[in-house]
């Protein structure tokens, strides 16, 4: 017997959104199918995205970065395969692409991750199914899903943990007019 899969609710916006999907397209076909699933699944939001495409899965870490810092998105898909092949160069290419995911998002990005890491072609096929379980759409939704949380908790702070207040500036341990603070 299967185990049931629970699947949030689409996330719902108020204001326009735009996602970047960036794609390692290595295997082509995989891609392609994974690049639909997210295009629908941005689509039946009400969403829009843009796409590029990177060498391999190692640049989309850092293809997100560039445009985070350079362009106006309110989200990321991170889409690719890996397959395991002959040597170790599998374990480095889904850790450091997963890493560098990872530490965009806990610098506050809001990234789905849809890099499929799989042991063979069959299995990677299965996950980018468009009529199945495709890993692209989930990617979208879970980078619309921290869109969302992201507008919902996203009001200006002030004073809170370690910020200074918005007017505030510390430079080599001394305060903004008040030297002696």
């Amino acid at each position: 017997m299967a185990e049931k899969e629970y699947t949030l609710p689409r996330a719902t916006f108020d204001k326009p959104v735009k996602l970047l999907i960036v794609v390692a397209p290595f295997y082509r076909d995989i891609a392609d199918d994974l690049i639909a699933g997210a295009r629908a699944e941005v689509e039946a939001t009400g969403a829009a995205c843009d796409l590029i495409e990177v060498p391999g899965a190692l640049e989309v870490p850092t293809a997100i970065r560039i445009a985070d810092v350079t362009s106006n998105f309110d989200g990321y898909v991170a889409l690719g395969c890996v397959i395991r092949g002959e040597t170790t160069h599998y374990e480095t290419v889904c850790n450091d692409s997963a890493r560098g995911i990872t530490l965009l998002g806990l610098q506050g990005l809001c990234i789905g991750n849809g890099i499929l890491t799989v042991e063979n072609r069959a299995q990677a096929e299965l996950r980018a199914d468009p009529k199945r379980m495709n890993k692209g759409a989930g990617a979208a939704a879970a980078a619309l899903h921290l869109v969302a949380l992201s507008r919902k908790w996203g009001a200006a702070r002030k004073g809170v943990g370690f910020l200074p207040e918005a007017e505030e500036y510390k430079l080599a341990g001394d305060l903004k007019d008040n030297p002696t603070a």
